[in-house]
């Protein structure tokens, strides 16, 4: 009886630490890039929302596993950079957020930045640490941008977006 006593917690335990392991081994990354335009704005200004082809479907059959049995999706980094024209920063953003969406109700914060840096050209936005299964098991999702911007500017800017996403797949 004692020897049970003492095995119970080592089963226990390896366990729970194989089933780390295998989540581990289960778990890839999908990158979605986007270029958009950007037209010149006055005084605040919210974008019309943009459709992005995940893609996904491809990553999930390099990764061995299908749409099915993805468990988990977080957003592990979104990143902005203006591409054109050349020597253009965000110096005309204070802050900025970005929602996803695959339908009109299911639109939800992906990420944001309070304080943008003045001189950059490149953003790092904060992700959400919502789950995002749906959107990224989608084919399309919407993002859409809501901005509080400084002044006002007729330049059209070329914008991409690259997006990580960390996904967990059931190996069942």
């Amino acid at each position: 009886m004692k020897k049970l006593l003492l095995l119970l917690p080592l089963v226990a335990l390896f366990t729970f630490v194989g089933c780390k392991k295998i989540d581990r081994l289960l778990t890839f990354t999908v990158d979605v890039m986007q270029e958009v335009q950007i037209p010149g704005y006055v005084g605040g200004a919210q974008l019309a929302p943009v459709t992005v082809r995940t893609k996904s479907e491809d990553s999930f059959r390099n990764n061995k596993t299908t749409r099915d049995k993805v468990k988990d999706v977080l957003l592990d980094k979104f990143v902005l950079t203006i591409t054109e024209p050349a020597g253009s920063n965000f110096d005309f953003l204070q802050k900025l957020e970005l929602y996803i969406s695959t339908n009109a109700n299911n639109k939800i914060l992906l990420a944001s930045i309070d304080n943008v840096p003045q001189g950059v050209n490149t953003l790092t936005l904060v992700p959400t640490k919502a789950r995002l299964d749906e959107y990224l098991k989608s084919e399309t999702y919407d993002l859409t941008s809501v901005a509080t911007t400084v002044g006002f500017n007729f330049t059209t800017f070329k914008v991409r977006s690259d997006a990580t996403f960390k996904v967990t797949a059931d190996p069942l």
